[in-house]
């Protein structure tokens, strides 16, 4: 009789499992289906991407939209708040009229951070539980971010100083002015290639739903970030600089379906 009652026990409580695991997944698709149906689907991304010299914590709100009648692929815009903490960072000439001409100079920073807002495009393939996408930012600007000595490596060029004299004299960056100031560059716009400008982040990612109002997001990042010299290079007319990293990406989505 014992052996009875257990068993009848651990029936019920597989039952009891399996009618709430069905339960969820269906508020989940009728939830989903709401969306699909209104048209319109957003929400928050509360997410870092990470590698062994950098980190970039960031918080995203986004609205889609369908595109098909199939209700498969949404796309639609976000707002990006995110900031970068890095060390050991090399930077390069940014201009694309420099890079493809010049002999690409190099700033060395041991530490630096800078935080921005950025507006940009999102693209969705939806799956029912499972979406795929790609985002990037396209305009915005950069608000925060201390000025940071960095060690300048230029076999050509020359910054402007004033002497004793009070006259404008040329340096090369050697020596102990090898080691300049520089400050994050605060427009951000998103180009092609070397003509992006300031802070900006790319990014494909896959999504999962965990629950109706959570979900898991991975993928992956291209951050794009930007310093300029207070010292312009005045051979080559230049005090931008620019590092891009890519990085494995983690977040939690909150979506805000139906609204």
């Amino acid at each position: 009789m014992p052996s009875c009652t257990l068993r009848i026990k651990l029936l019920l409580v597989a039952l009891v499992m399996f009618i709430a695991s069905q339960a969820q997944s269906q508020s989940i698709i009728e939830q989903k289906r709401f969306a699909v149906r209104s048209g319109l689907s957003g929400g928050f991304d509360v997410g870092l991407g990470f590698n062994k010299n950098y980190l970039n914590p960031s918080l995203v709100y986004y609205e889609l939209t369908s595109l098909t009648k199939s209700n498969a692929v949404f796309v639609g815009w976000t707002a990006r708040v995110s900031a970068f903490y890095g060390k050991e960072l090399n930077y390069y000439t940014a201009p694309a009229r420099l890079t493809q001409v010049e002999t690409i100079d190099t700033v060395s920073f041991g530490r630096l951070s800078q935080t921005s807002l950025n507006v940009g495009l999102r693209a969705e393939w939806n799956l029912g539980r499972l979406q795929l996408g790609a985002s990037v930012d396209l305009l915005g600007f950069t608000f925060l971010g201390r000025a940071r000595v960095g060690r300048v490596y230029s076999s050509t060029g020359l910054f402007n100083q004033t002497d004793s004299l009070d006259r404008t004299i040329q340096k090369p960056f050697q020596g102990q002015d090898a080691f300049q100031s520089a400050s994050p560059t605060r427009v951000n716009v998103k180009l092609l290639g070397d003509h992006d400008r300031g802070m900006s982040t790319t990014e494909l990612y896959a999504r999962v739903f965990l629950a109706t109002n959570m979900a898991l997001k991975v993928g992956y990042q291209w951050v794009t970030t930007e310093m300029a010299l207070d010292n312009r290079d005045q051979v080559a007319n230049n005090d931008r600089f620019r590092s891009r990293v890519g990085s494995a990406y983690v977040a939690l989505t909150f979506p805000l379906t139906p609204w």
